[in-house]
């Protein structure tokens, strides 16, 4: 039987500088996002549209949560599996495209995450563990365009 999860945040616009959308360049693109018992995120557009390049926009955002989640399940197959990983660090890409009509669309996101193992034994199995952990990556099976992942393993010394 599966389960329902439900998550909510509360997001709140905090661009409007006095006159509202009166225009598009009278306001500004900053939000806030909030959860329960946690700090708060600031937002933005991307500055190719009006944003703050100081906050995280929405793009990034996503391609985190991609990499994110998909980091969280090869963790736990990592160690069910019993291959020792000592450190995990990812450089995560995403391409979006923009149409002419203003809308767009993500076209990959390629996840490059480096991986520190504390045995050489245990290597093949760090790769194989890649593509289980994609599979079960709840975002992952959420999008319509390729992830893919281009692991590097490391030795601890």
């Amino acid at each position: 039987m599966s389960e329902i999860h439900t998550y909510e945040l509360k997001l709140r616009w905090t661009g409007n500088t006095g006159p509202g959308t009166t225009s598009y360049t009278a306001y500004e693109r900053n939000f806030r996002i909030q959860a329960a018992g946690k700090p708060e995120i600031e937002g933005s557009s991307d500055p190719h549209f009006r944003g703050d390049e100081r906050c995280y926009n929405p793009e990034e955002l996503f391609v985190s949560a991609i990499a994110g989640c998909h980091m969280l399940w090869y963790l736990h197959l990592c160690a069910v599996n019993g291959v020792v990983v000592t450190r995990y660090e990812d450089q995560p890409k995403g391409s979006m495209e923009v149409a002419a009509t203003g809308g767009g669309r993500f076209l990959e996101i390629i996840l490059r995450p480096t991986i520190t193992l504390s045995e050489v034994r245990m290597k093949e199995q760090a790769f194989v563990l890649h593509h289980k952990a994609h599979e079960l990556c709840f975002l992952a099976a959420s999008v319509n365009f390729p992830i893919s992942i281009q692991p590097k393993i490391v030795i601890q010394s």
